[in-house]
């Protein structure tokens, strides 16, 4: 009897002190307000900020003032940089950039980005000439390529499925062909269609981590052209060829071209804020958003008020919620690492290069909660706007996933949606944000996320699209999740 009322009490305390500690919970959530993450916003979208683009001086405006709010809040810099402490995680990308790049066919040559696309990681700082054949369709090409047959040459193949393209150069890439000339579109109008929609992309910058090295003469060249240029290289139309390519003898033809591009070195930086914990200090969980976007094309600003800005200003908002709590005597057990990171766009370089070179132990990092866009509503939730996708909480860690769902059920009953957290999801957005660099060194993650919309990396993703509401109530889901990893006994348990 003495035995089952010493139970008793024990259960009787720990149920209480969990009370308390959910009171002290919802009382320090009332701090997160619609206003507050509209203040944020209105910041990170403003025209002065040019959208972020990474190793920008709009993106080092953005760190800047995330860095402000930290220090405003209490939270300790923690990289050591030139004898001192800073909130920047500083590291060098290399910025590369095609100049020249073209393929010429007697009297006929076509210039990237107008006549065709390249697709290619290869460069030549000179004009090269080499012979061309005519296999097919791309579809049964890969096959008969990897023969050898075809070794050194340039491959010319026949391809309308303009979703296959970008993906061409892994196809080759084993096959020791030195290139390809794809005839893409189903006509010369629907690819000057495809090469407007890819302009934009195959021309602009691009950036890499500089410890990749350089990969300039990696894979296959591979020049995307339209099915109409088959007479200027071959003397011959589209469906002459497909139609001889089926014989015994394969149509040659030789062609000229040249792939240049320059490259610099620029600097970047994750900002990174730290919060202590008390009896649990030396395990982390880490809070992220990333804060870059894709900044100006010509004269228009791409803002990206839902990616990431909504993220960034939630991370901002919990980063104070908890430090307010600190500051009232109720910090979390374990400590908090506030991290809003650059170059997702760019490949998930930030994360990446924060994962490769940890500030804290990444055995020590108990989970990542990570924010990317959560102030939109998607075409599959016009009807309820009181959700959001949840994808990876049980990836690696069933605890996490348990205690996600009962925090959303105890204090915010929003409809998560697993929708994309399928592995056979053709989305695969479980790979395509920054918690994948977390979740790939074994930390349990949850990434936060309200799908896409008409406005998704276009101009008109601006901050008066914004549901506050429905931002405010998920910036509270995360919130109480991350205050459950924290103050709990146990650290979330990795399967």
């Amino acid at each position: 009897m003495i035995q089952k009322f010493s139970l008793f009490v024990l259960a009787l305390v720990i149920s209480l002190a969990a009370f308390a500690q959910d009171k002290k919970a919802i009382k320090i959530s009332k701090t997160i307000t619609k206003e507050d993450l509209y203040a944020r916003l209105e910041v990170l979208t403003s025209d002065s900020l040019e959208g972020r683009e990474t190793a920008t001086e709009g993106q080092r405006m953005a760190a800047a003032f995330i860095a402000a709010q930290f220090k405003q809040y209490g939270l300790e810099p923690i990289v050591f940089e030139a004898q001192s402490m800073s909130y920047f995680q500083r590291f060098p990308l290399q910025k590369s950039q095609w100049t020249d790049v073209y393929v010429k066919a007697g009297a006929t040559k076509l210039e990237n980005g107008t006549d065709l696309l390249y697709f290619g990681a290869a460069s030549t700082s000179n004009e090269v000439t080499a012979e061309v054949v005519f296999i097919g369709d791309l579809a049964q090409a890969s096959g008969i390529v990897k023969n050898g047959a075809f070794k050194n040459k340039i491959v010319a193949v026949r391809s309308q499925d303009s979703r296959s393209w970008t993906s061409i150069r892994r196809q080759f890439a084993e096959a020791d062909v030195r290139g390809l000339l794809v005839f893409g579109g189903e006509s010369d109008g629907q690819f000057k269609t495809v090469v407007g929609r890819y302009k934009n992309y195959i021309t602009a910058s691009r950036l890499s981590l500089s410890s990749e090295g350089d990969s300039s003469n990696e894979g296959p060249f591979v020049f995307i052209v339209s099915p109409d240029a088959a007479k200027g290289v071959f003397g011959r139309s589209i469906e002459e060829l497909m139609a001889s390519a089926s014989g015994a003898e394969q149509p040659m033809a030789s062609i000229s071209f040249k792939a240049e591009r320059t490259t610099e070195e620029v600097i970047t930086e994750n900002v990174l804020g730290f919060l202590e914990g008390t009896d649990k200090k030396d395990e982390v969980l880490v809070v992220t958003a990333h804060y870059d976007h894709l900044g100006k094309r010509d004269d228009v600003i791409y803002h990206g008020a839902d990616d990431d800005g909504s993220g960034t200003s939630a991370v901002l908002e919990i980063a104070q919620a908890f430090s307010e709590a600190k500051r009232k005597g109720n910090g979390p057990r374990r400590s908090i690492l506030f991290m809003t990171v650059t170059g997702e766009e760019k490949g998930l370089l930030g994360s990446e290069y924060y994962t490769d070179h940890p500030v804290l132990p990444l055995s020590k990092t108990v989970a990542n909660l990570n924010i990317d866009m959560i102030g939109r509503v998607d075409d599959a939730h016009l009807d309820n706007e009181n959700y959001i996708y949840v994808i990876g909480s049980d990836k690696l860690s069933q605890d996490l996933h348990q205690l996600s769902e009962k925090v959303n059920k105890d204090y915010t009953n929003l409809a998560l949606d697993y929708t994309y957290n399928d592995e056979n999801d053709p989305n695969r957005f479980y790979y395509r944000s920054d918690h994948y660099n977390f979740a790939k060194n074994n930390v349990p993650i949850i990434f936060y996320f309200n799908g896409v919309h008409a406005d998704y990396h276009r101009p008109t993703d601006t901050i008066e699209k914004i549901a506050f509401d429905k931002m405010t109530a998920i910036t509270k889901l995360v919130f109480f999740t991350a205050w459950e990893v924290a103050n709990r006994e146990e650290r979330i348990k990795l399967d």
